[in-house]
């Protein structure tokens, strides 16, 4: 089995990468452009792989287009260059909204009350089976590579987060003996960083990142791609350990690791 699976994958990669799909990531996906000449071919591949495997759905009256499997696709795989990888394993589908959708939610408060109601969402990522996205803040997001504020890094940073992508939702931040290196690290910070919420000036993380381990390593996942610099500056043991974890350093890539301010992420939502 795993041997046909590598076949299969092999067949994939080796494909010619079709001229539209190279189009689409030059003009939806800036950020490819930061990556050095071998990254980038690493990234076509797995982006050829990711397609081969991958369902995409279209949700409220939303056609699927290559335009919408490429742009997330590539996004996903950023995060997956330079690392072993079994491409999401938990995943079989990605769902996309044309924008933001509502979604129901039930919460547990005390013994057996439990408050429902409705939220806003750009984003969520299930532990097993699915990520749903909101194309129009996938597009943003993916334009504007100096933000800190990418859905796609932020979700697909959940499925990394669920064990490794196995989908057996162990966050990589209690899951102290296959990540003890650096998880350790990210456990300090995350505790730094939710006691200064609100206590001084506006964060480079974004302040939803307190909500709980998870939500603190996603959004730490996306500014350690689009603000880079700012990360490492102000958080340097947090910067090393993703360093790390993803194999990659956006600060030394041509062009990355720009400055801007922290944006809220009001709709967004882990698993």
């Amino acid at each position: 089995m795993l041997g046909f699976k590598k076949r299969r994958r092999a067949r994939a990669a080796g494909q010619p990468f079709p001229p539209g799909w190279l189009a689409i990531l030059t003009r939806n996906v800036p950020i490819c452009a930061s990556l050095s000449e071998d990254d980038q071919q690493e990234l076509r591949r797995h982006v050829q792989i990711f397609l081969s495997e991958k369902r995409f759905e279209g949700c409220g009256g939303l056609e699927i287009t290559d335009e919408i499997r490429v742009t997330i696709a590539a996004q996903a795989c950023i995060l997956l260059l330079h690392r072993q990888t079994d491409y999401y394993p938990g995943l079989t589908s990605i769902l996309v909204y044309p924008r933001k959708y509502v979604a129901e939610r039930v919460q547990e408060v005390i013994g057996d009350v439990v408050l429902e109601g409705q939220d806003v969402r750009l984003g969520e990522s299930w532990h097993r089976g699915a990520v749903v996205l909101s194309w129009a803040d996938v597009r943003r997001g993916a334009a504007n590579i100096h933000s800190g504020q990418n859905v796609v890094f932020h979700e697909f940073a959940h499925q990394l987060d669920s064990a490794a992508g196995r989908g057996d939702s162990t966050p990589v931040l209690r899951d102290r003996f296959r990540f003890a290196s650096w998880a350790e690290t990210l456990g300090r910070d995350f505790d730094a960083f939710r006691r200064s919420v609100g206590a001084g000036p506006t964060q480079v993380l974004d302040d939803y990142g307190a909500t709980d381990e998870a939500e603190f390593f996603a959004v730490a996942t996306e500014c350690f791609f689009e603000k880079a610099h700012e990360l490492r500056n102000v958080h340097p043991e947090l910067y090393g350990a993703l360093k790390d974890f993803y194999q990659q350093d956006p600060a030394s890539w041509p062009g990355g690791g720009g400055r801007r301010g922290s944006v809220n992420k009001n709709g967004r939502s882990g698993p």
